[in-house]
């Protein structure tokens, strides 16, 4: 007969297993000898060994007892369950690695490929960083918004980069974030917008499908908090026949400069330098 230490040495494992699996009922705990002490056969040291077989092969525990007792069959079955359970489990885990090796990268953590691509791309046009990152934040919400779509968005971000007016606009949003609110390039930027924008309802563009008026309060106040500029640039705007940012809509014009009073949503993502 066996001490506990000695039928854990047998085993492979610790005391505290032992103790574990008898107070969970996967090892059954056996009578005390005369003098106290708990007294294992060569049946406990068999269940033992097959309990830590399971468990170190990844079965959980809660799993084991079940496997323990069953027939041929009914353990085949069992294993090839928990293989498929443990296979779906070592998916996730490397695409958790995948994911914590782009933490170097900051971005690609929370972003797609495809909107990382085109990050990049405006670092190459020389758009200043501050500006991407704000422009990042917003992408991050996008594409967590709009998983299926992102791809196509950013795809048709990259033919809009081939227009000079946008990247004039890049260059001038790019190093905006100091600009007061006399600054006279605003106007320049007004203008850029204003032609996109005639150009997007000439061809008919309105993305921004999917975004719900909360959604799109929140990438505009994001805007509008990110430079004293902003809020001038949405007047002027105002005062030719344009509002908002994110969903931008043609309201009557506040002067004579206007360009229009006709009514006509224009959800203008897809064809300025905002996302």
């Amino acid at each position: 007969m066996l001490t506990i230490s000695q039928l854990a040495a047998y085993a492979g494992v610790t005391v505290r297993a032992v103790r574990h699996y008898h107070q969970i009922g996967l090892l059954p705990e056996p009578e005390r000898d005369r003098s106290g002490y708990r007294a294992y056969d060569a049946a406990a040291v068999v269940r033992l060994i097959r309990i830590h077989s399971l468990a170190d092969a990844g079965v959980p525990l809660a799993r084991v007892q079940q496997l323990l007792d069953a027939g041929p069959e009914e353990f085949a079955d069992g294993v090839a369950e928990i293989d498929s359970q443990l296979r779906a489990k070592i998916r996730r885990l490397q695409r958790n690695r995948e994911r914590i090796a782009r933490l170097a990268a900051g971005e690609q953590l929370a972003l797609p490929r495809s909107v990382v691509g085109y990050l990049d791309r405006l670092r190459g046009l020389g758009v200043q960083e501050r500006y991407i990152e704000l422009e990042r934040d917003a992408w991050i919400m996008i594409a967590a918004r709009l998983p299926d779509q992102i791809d196509s968005v950013i795809a048709k971000k990259h033919e809009e980069l081939d227009d000079p007016d946008m990247v004039r606009l890049y260059h001038l949003l790019g190093g905006a974030l100091d600009w007061q609110v006399d600054d006279p390039r605003i106007v320049e930027v007004a203008d850029i917008l204003e032609r996109l924008m005639i150009r997007a309802v000439a061809d008919g563009e309105t993305g921004a499908e999917g975004f719900d008026d909360q959604f799109v309060a929140l990438l505009d106040a994001t805007m509008i908090k990110s430079s004293p500029m902003a809020g001038r640039l949405l007047a002027i705007l105002r005062e030719r026949g344009w509002q908002g940012w994110t969903r931008i809509e043609r309201v009557p014009a506040e002067s004579a400069g206007g360009v229009g009073t006709e009514q006509a949503t224009v959800e203008q993502r897809s064809s300025s330098a905002r996302p």
